[in-house]
């Protein structure tokens, strides 16, 4: 495991002990190699986008952080929390929820923000319509649910046939197995969460007419046939595909933490592993089946 050195905070940085962060998805195709053009070819290539952990040191400048504070983030576009401290200002990060250890908050946070940003701004998903989640058993659909419950949607869910009561105890209104269901056998929605990134043109056709379709993430395996679906969406028929690399403000991971605080939405945590086993957490993953997120724990 490679060794960094202590990172050194400007004066409008804090400085973060890690005590837990989260294996994402898009990890996997980064450490496979799928992902250069976004990752570049140059060693060492960091991982992770969340965390949870303390404030240890605080920058001159900052005001509004204090050594001690109980703090969750999400580093926007870049990678880098799998470490013991990272350095990062403010903006990126929002006090903990109070009423969950540091394993269970770590689960909720890049779904929850992921979801919130997808349904609520970039779907505008209204009350009463119905809302397709693909992969709602995984660490964004399992968040997607609930989001997707607390808009007054209903909510229907496609996950593996182990997990389809599990997906109806997050509140889904209707739950299938995406192995046996055909597509065409599910209805009409005029929202769908796509976190697969495969047979996006096929999901497409189930949009009601001004449906809203979000891709969490293109087909890793064909990543220049999603992504010219994608952009045929915008100019070819109707239901434009609508992705988005997420980057949230204090603002939503503080609203993010009064969700969880009151109960509104609940973390689901898989496994968690320790950092020398993160080797085992990506194998797990990869292997499908998820409930929740793995979760690393650092310190």
């Amino acid at each position: 495991m490679g060794k960094r050195p202590m990172p050194i905070i400007s004066p409008d940085e804090v400085l973060v002990r890690v005590h837990t962060a989260s294996v994402n998805g898009g990890e996997l195709a980064g450490r496979a190699g799928r992902l250069r053009l976004v990752t570049g070819r140059a060693f060492p290539i960091t991982t992770g986008v969340d965390f949870a952990g303390e404030i240890v040191a605080v920058g001159s400048s900052v005001t509004r952080a204090r050594e001690g504070d109980r703090v969750w983030g999400v580093l926007g576009r870049k990678t880098g929390s799998m470490a013991e401290y990272i350095a990062v200002r403010p903006r990126k990060i929002a006090p903990a929820p109070a009423n969950l250890t540091l394993e269970e908050a770590i689960s909720l946070l890049a779904g929850a923000t992921t979801a919130v940003i997808a349904l609520r701004e970039k779907a505008a998903l209204q009350p009463g319509e119905r809302l397709l989640v693909r992969g709602a058993s995984g660490g964004v659909g399992s968040v997607a649910v609930q989001i997707g419950k607390l808009l007054g949607a209903h909510v229907v869910a496609l996950a593996g046939a182990s997990n389809l009561d599990f997906v109806r105890s997050l509140g889904a209104d209707d739950a299938h197995d995406y192995r046996t269901t055909p597509l065409s056998a599910l209805g009409r929605f005029d929202v769908i969460v796509d976190t697969a990134g495969t047979q996006q043109a096929d999901l497409r056709r189930l949009l009601a007419p001004d449906g809203r379709m979000v891709a969490i993430t293109i087909d890793i395996g064909k990543p220049f046939a999603s992504l010219a679906t994608i952009l045929a969406s915008t100019i070819h028929g109707t239901g434009r595909i609508r992705v988005f690399s997420g980057n949230p403000t204090t603002e939503l991971l503080t609203e993010i933490t009064r969700y969880a605080e009151s109960g509104a939405i609940v973390p689901v945590v898989d496994t968690v592993h320790p950092l020398e086993r993160i080797a085992d957490a990506h194998r797990a993953l990869e292997a499908g089946g998820v409930r929740g997120k793995h979760i690393i724990q650092i310190s």
